[in-house]
């Protein structure tokens, strides 16, 4: 039996993974696990409806339910994922995402960035959506724009709901008791300084504002 023993590690510590990156690479090996099962689901009720059968309302539900998990998952891939500065997200995919989510969300996510965008400022873009929603209990609008190389994101609501503890946390002030819905406010400050980029938010009783 051949003995197996643990590597050396390298004398030289910046070789190995950063925290970061380390959850990075978790975030995308589970999306990555979980859209093939949902896309199977998928396919198979689009069989079952295309087999002649009407589509019932339990059946309706499931192809509802499976199309917003589907897109929730592409949109955690980019946001919880590895992203460096050579990867490109195109227009098209990331438009077509954002209508998914649209549709099956009560906040309505209107992407006015033209052309492909790298990677990184997409999955800063797609932290910064998640951060938002929090202050969007009852949904909304919410426009992304890009000026000069500053991105803007603009959500108008019938009342926002924020927690203002949390919202520190892009300050680099993080509340103790932080739950995992929340790590979005970890992750955003770390890949802004990443990319020596400063995280601006106003928020009022109707409308949230943030900039990178």
């Amino acid at each position: 039996m051949t003995a197996l023993s643990s590597p050396l590690l390298p004398s030289d510590a910046s070789a190995e993974p950063s925290e970061a990156d380390l959850v990075a690479l978790v975030g995308s090996r589970l999306c990555h696990d979980l859209i093939s099962p949902l896309g199977a689901i998928s396919n198979g009720v689009e069989l079952l409806a295309m087999s002649g059968g009407a589509m019932s309302p339990e059946m309706q539900l499931i192809a509802e339910s499976v199309s917003a998990a589907n897109a929730r998952v592409k949109f955690f891939r980019v946001a919880f994922g590895q992203a460096n500065t050579e990867q490109r997200v195109s227009q098209n995919e990331i438009r077509s995402l954002l209508s998914e989510m649209s549709a099956t969300g009560r906040t309505k996510f209107d992407w006015q960035v033209d052309g492909d965008q790298p990677r990184h400022l997409v999955k800063m873009a797609y932290l910064a959506i998640l951060c938002m929603e929090t202050a969007l209990p009852f949904g909304g609008r919410l426009v992304i724009t890009e000026h000069n190389g500053e991105w803007h994101l603009v959500a108008e609501t019938r009342r926002t709901k924020p927690d203002d503890a949390l919202w520190q946390a892009l300050a680099g002030h993080a509340p103790a008791d932080l739950r995992p819905a929340q790590v979005q406010f970890i992750l955003l400050p770390r890949e802004a300084e990443t990319y020596g980029r400063h995280i601006d938010w106003q928020i009022n009783e109707t409308e949230a504002r943030m900039s990178f």
